[in-house]
């Protein structure tokens, strides 16, 4: 039987991230796991994961939760370091092309 933190060892995702995205999306924490999984493997996902993290930065700056705001902004900055492809200035370096515009 896998535990939770087995699942978060093999969704590529690290705990705070996971917790980002459970947070976000008001679910629990597996079933952010298996979301974080699956958006985790484009660059559209990572874009989503990151926008999730940033939206509930806010939401933590908003209601005042200080703590709570600088954990999530060492989360997005750990995410950004480690799925460089969610950024756009590393997309240069690597010369992945830009998301296209609607």
């Amino acid at each position: 039987m896998l535990s939770l933190e087995d699942c978060i060892a093999l969704c590529g995702l690290t705990e705070e991230e996971v917790l980002a995205i459970a947070e976000h999306e008001h679910i629990p924490e597996i079933a952010a796991i298996e979301l974080g999984n699956y958006l985790v493997r484009t660059p559209e996902g990572e874009l989503c994961i990151k926008s999730m993290i940033c939206d509930d930065i806010a939401a933590a700056v908003e209601r005042g939760d200080r703590m709570r705001e600088l954990t999530l902004k060492m989360a997005v900055r750990n995410f950004i370091f480690e799925h460089p492809r969610c950024e756009e200035r590393h997309r240069r370096e690597l010369r992945i092309p830009e998301r296209r515009q609607s």
